[in-house]
């Protein structure tokens, strides 16, 4: 348990007390910050003296006047000198005599923080021991008596020197951990490589931005480290920094789909360069949001452009109805004025769904992440793709996944790949393969990858082919957003879209979104809050039908007395509560760190629902049991 700054100064002040000699240690302000009990005891001092804070200018102060220095004539001279000599934080060692006839040694060391610690030590016995050998050992000579005091003297001296060694040891130690400790918590990697490309350092984080990486790297290759693809991209790089030339380069890694931006400095000196210092981080997320922001202006300067064409568009095909209509009405006397009508009827249909689509690069769609079925969502979806792709076409769905149920927006989903199956159909002239196929490709990132056997994407597709309205389709009508829709999903998701050529023949395209797995429901204890009997017991049923034990309330009063009940893990609430109450009052008096789910038969456009959805999850009535589960799910995710 963390202890609070008080628990920690009583607990040194603890320790320091079961020691025998006096202890102050002050600060670069020369404020006492702590004394042992020995230390007020030696002096004599008031408590007021010894209390965190106090000024070391009051406590020399104090004993000057109370005479522990012998006789002063100039007191606050005395002093000045004093707080002269400590503001230089110098290691020394002196004895001293005081008023009361003791000795005693005063040892002070500097702290790296700012100011320092000393230490007083009662040397009379010592000293007395000393004057009784003189006085009493007569057949000694002077000469050795004088040399066992220097000696003893230069032994209390050599303490205190190699007091201050070790202090100045520890210094360093406690710098070196410091630095080694700001380099392992350092979200990047730190290294250093030599002439030949060995690892003589690494803080040890390569494998948080190349996951296949190991984390003790030191002695090994840079090149076989890397791995193939990367080092594809770094060895020109390398090469130039060893002519002394510094490197800032963005790369990217197929395998991990991690981008990387790559800083490398020469070490070098008068010889020439001895190597390279490394620092390397991941900035997948910051590529991810200049491309979704790129992505973003085009579409924005897209509508722009396509707004008012829309709109003009819009009001000739009203004209363009109107005239059809009034030939569809002579249809039946002339043949080729049915053929002309139905013509033309075709033609403005696919001009009003093309106006569909100018609309949609408008609107900004929002996610609804719910629980998914894995295999029921890909035989839904399996059933709507053949239906929409040419039968020559095979198509080919592959889930590896651990989980069958995964959390994300279905229909967001299966448009986006939808669009991606359609753009392959087209790509191949409706003859050849489509495979989808479904991974965990990292720990935390689900992988949709579409691949086709058609002529791949140009220079120029690669480039270009997420941005609206872009397309390849000669004679052919085309909106152009296939891969911007499905762009447009990954970024939603927090995710990214991959296009690239297959080594052997065609396209894939891969969709990397978060990989969020269902919790295992758990059996809680809820508190259900609804004034209608009815209601309540249906969805009390609902409740007992998963395992969950369930409490009542129809009213928020009677709600207020029950939500602080131990061992309550979710509160499901009605939206609408009697004449006066609602559920957002319930969920102000829920603790929060429990969940909410409010419930409610109010249409979505109503005030009151629409301020609830804002920040809570709400779910419908009538609702089926599944659904109940999902969204206390959902719940517990907010």
């Amino acid at each position: 348990m963390k202890k609070t700054p008080i628990e920690l100064y009583e607990m040194t002040l603890s320790g320091l007390n079961l020691i025998k000699q006096a202890i102050s240690i002050h600060d670069a302000d020369l404020k006492l910050m702590v004394a042992n009990r020995q230390f007020q005891k030696m002096f004599n001092l008031p408590d007021h003296l010894v209390k965190s804070g106090a000024e070391f200018r009051d406590i020399l102060t104090y004993l000057s006047e109370m005479g522990d220095y012998g006789q002063i004539d100039d007191i606050p001279s005395f002093v000045q000198e004093k707080i002269d000599l400590a503001l230089g934080f110098q290691p020394h060692y002196f004895e001293r005599s005081r008023a009361n006839g003791t000795l005693i040694s005063v040892e002070g060391n500097p702290l790296s923080q700012g100011g320092w610690i000393s230490v007083y030590t009662d040397i009379t016995e010592v000293k007395q021991q000393e004057e009784f050998i003189r006085s009493h050992a007569e057949s000694l000579s002077d000469e050795l008596i004088k040399r066992s005091e220097t000696l003893a003297q230069t032994n209390r001296r050599m303490t205190a020197t190699v007091t201050a060694l070790e202090a100045t040891k520890q210094e360093l130690t406690d710098s070196r951990e410091q630095l080694n400790l700001i380099s392992t918590m350092t979200p990047a990697h730190i290294a250093h490589v030599d002439a030949k490309g060995i690892y003589t350092h690494s803080n040890g984080k390569l494998h948080t931005i190349l996951p296949n990486a190991g984390a003790k790297i030191v002695g090994s290759k840079f090149s076989e480290t890397l791995g193939e693809t990367v080092w594809r991209q770094v060895e020109p790089r390398f090469n130039s920094v060893l002519q002394g030339n510094p490197s800032i380069s963005e790369l990217y890694d197929e395998v991990s789909g991690h981008y990387i931006r790559l800083a490398m400095t020469p070490d070098l000196d008068d010889e020439g360069v001895h190597g390279c210092y490394i620092l390397s981080m991941d900035v997948t997320d910051e590529v991810s949001a200049r491309t979704a922001l790129a992505h973003a202006r085009r579409r924005e300067l897209a509508t722009q452009l396509t707004s008012g064409m829309a709109h003009d568009f819009a009001n000739l095909l009203t004209i363009i109805m109107g005239q059809q209509a009034q030939l569809e009405a002579r249809a039946p006397q002339d043949p080729d004025i049915a053929q002309i009508s139905a013509t033309i009827k075709s033609a403005a249909k696919r001009g009003a769904e093309l106006i569909e689509s100018l609309s949609l690069v408008e609107s900004q769609r929002n996610l609804d992440p719910v629980v998914v079925n894995i295999p029921t969502f890909l035989d839904n979806f399996s059933q709507l793709a053949r239906a929409a792709v040419p039968r020559d076409i095979e198509l080919s769905i592959v889930a590896d996944l651990p989980d069958s149920r995964l959390i994300f927006d279905p229909g967001f989903a299966q448009d986006a790949l939808l669009n991606l199956v359609l753009n392959a159909s087209e790509a191949m002239k409706g003859v050849g393969r489509v495979g989808i196929q479904l991974s965990r490709s990292q720990q935390h990132v689900l992988e949709i990858r579409v691949d086709d056997e058609g002529p791949g994407f140009s220079a120029d597709g690669l480039n270009n082919a997420l941005a609206p309205f872009y397309s390849t389709k000669t004679g052919k009508v085309g909106s152009g957003l296939g891969l911007s829709a499905a762009f447009d999903f990954a970024k939603s998701c927090g995710g990214t879209l991959r296009l690239n050529n297959r080594h052997d023949r065609g396209a894939s395209v891969s969709l990397r979104i978060p990989y969020k797995a269902v919790k295992t429901q758990q059996a809680g204890l809820i508190l259900l809050v609804d004034d209608d009997d009815d209601v309540r017991e249906t969805v009390r049923q609902h409740l007992r039908q998963a395992g969950h034990a369930v409490i009542e309330a129809i009213s928020v009063t009677e709600a207020q007395k029950l939500v602080h009940i131990d061992g309550l893990t979710h509160v499901v609430t009605d939206l609408a509560i009697g004449p006066s109450e609602t559920g957002l009052d319930v969920v102000e008096i829920v603790p929060d760190h429990v969940p909410v789910l409010i419930i409610t038969g109010l249409p979505r456009s109503n005030a009151l629902r629409q301020t609830a959805e804002r920040d809570h999850v709400v779910l419908s009535k009538p609702f089926h049991f599944d659904a109940m589960e999902d969204a206390l799910l959902k719940a517990e995710m907010r």
